[in-house]
């Protein structure tokens, strides 16, 4: 479980294709405050850790390996990922922690794509194309995690959206260097998918039981 605030910017220092493939990421974070197995969200994508290190394989940053499978990169824009490609990371939620954002579980509903993007103040306004079956559950002043990064939605048009991006959040994650036409990872908020599920279903009264609420002659009022 994450919350959609960006705490560290990986980098793709390797990529291995077998049956798998697995990309080794640079991170800030020391190897012995990872453990084998935890889960930490890579682009917005949730990865597991498989191997991790410093300094090893001539790379003198910390490091983490993830291995990902055909599914996932089909489905995600981790397909792209390039070596020396940038990654907005995020270390799974611990009890006691902050919930800065909104609850986000790392598993990408779709991939859409920046439309345009244009200089307001100091922010910068985004404007986003998403897959059609996605586009319900976007609302104005929704939450939407976006690359990792939990976003608060502004104005929604059909399939489109925008989202301003305060310069401090431009400075810490990978959108300072966003361009138009880019694929992000979309997950949509929890708690729209379920509102989403549970419309689905045509509300049913309770079954009322012959004689139910009828008083008989023995009792009283």
């Amino acid at each position: 479980m994450f919350t959609g605030i960006i705490t560290d910017i990986g980098t793709v220092l390797k990529i291995t294709k077998a049956g798998d493939t697995r990309f080794d990421i640079a991170c800030k974070d020391a190897p012995e405050t990872i453990d084998i197995g935890a889960s930490i969200c890579c682009a917005g994508a949730c990865m597991t850790v498989v191997e991790k290190g410093a300094g090893a394989q001539n790379w003198p940053e910390n490091w983490f390996a993830v291995e990902v499978s055909a599914e996932s990169l089909s489905k995600t824009t981790l397909g792209n990922w390039q070596v020396g490609s940038k990654l907005n990371l995020e270390r799974s939620l611990k009890a006691g922690d902050e919930m800065g954002g909104h609850v986000v579980s790392g598993h990408v509903d779709g991939v859409g794509k920046i439309i345009a993007i244009e200089g307001e103040g100091d922010s910068q306004r985004f404007t986003f194309e998403v897959p059609d079956d996605l586009a319900r559950f976007i609302a104005p002043k929704g939450s939407v995690t976006l690359n990792g990064t939990s976003l608060t939605v502004n104005e929604v048009d059909g399939n489109r959206f925008g989202v301003n991006i305060i310069r401090h959040t431009q400075e810490v994650t990978t959108w300072g260097n966003a361009f138009v036409r880019e694929a992000i990872n979309i997950e949509i908020d929890m708690l729209a998918r379920y509102v989403a599920r549970l419309a689905e279903f045509p509300a049913r009264l309770p079954k009322v039981e012959a004689g139910f609420g009828t008083k008989t002659r023995d009792q009283k009022d």
